[in-house]
C-alpha cells in the first residue's frame, strides 16, 4: 500500500514538474566569463599559496626541531625528554590551530572568498532571477558540476500537494 502511495505521488510530482517551465544555465560558465570573478578567483589562489608557505614553514620548524631532538633523546634525562616531547606535541598542536584558522570554514581564507565572491555571486543570482522571470520561467536548475536549484517561482512550489497526496 505504501508503495503504491509513493508511486502515485511520484508520478503526481513528475507532472507537475513536467507542466512548469525550466531553464537551465551553467553557472560555472557564467562566472567564469566575468573578469571580477577571474580576479577574485587569482587573489584568493594567491593568497592560498602565500598562507600555505607560512603553514609549511611552521611545520617545517616542527620537523627540525623534532629531528634534533630524536638525534639527542639518548643523551637526555626522562624529565628532558618528556618536556621535549610536549613542547613538540604544543608546537604541533598551535600549528594545526594556525592551519584551521587560515583554511577551515571560519577561517581567513574562506572570509576573504566571502568578501570577494559574495557581491559577483549575488548580482548574478539576481541577473538569473530576473531573466527567469522575464522568460516566464518557474524553476532554474543549473548545469555545472553538480546540478542545483537557483531560483522557483513560489507559484511552482508542490510539496504541500504531495504532503495532501500521502495523507490520503
Amino acid at each position: 500500500m505504501k508503495r503504491l502511495i509513493l508511486l502515485a505521488a511520484f508520478l503526481l510530482a513528475a507532472t507537475a514538474l513536467s507542466a512548469q517551465n525550466c531553464i537551465v544555465v551553467n553557472s560555472e560558465k557564467v562566472f567564469k566569463s566575468i573578469d571580477a570573478y577571474n580576479e577574485a578567483i587569482a587573489e584568493l589562489d594567491k593568497l592560498a599559496e602565500q598562507y600555505q608557505e607560512q603553514v609549511d614553514a611552521r611545520y617545517a620548524k616542527i620537523e627540525s626541531i623534532y629531528n634534533n631532538y630524536m638525534a639527542q633523546k639518548t643523551s637526555l634525562s626522562a624529565s628532558t625528554r618528556q618536556s621535549r616531547e610536549n613542547a613538540i606535541l604544543t608546537l604541533e598542536k598551535q600549528a594545526a590551530e594556525y592551519q584551521e584558522s587560515i583554511f577551515g570554514q571560519e577561517g581567513t581564507l574562506m572570509k576573504k572568498r566571502v568578501e570577494l565572491i559574495a557581491p559577483i555571486q549575488k548580482q548574478v543570482f539576481a541577473v538569473i532571477a530576473a531573466y527567469a522571470k522575464r522568460a516566464g520561467a518557474e524553476v532554474v536548475i543549473d548545469s555545472s558540476n553538480n546540478p542545483t536549484l537557483l531560483y522557483t517561482d513560489p507559484t511552482a512550489e508542490r510539496t504541500q500537494q504531495i504532503i495532501d497526496a500521502l495523507a490520503q
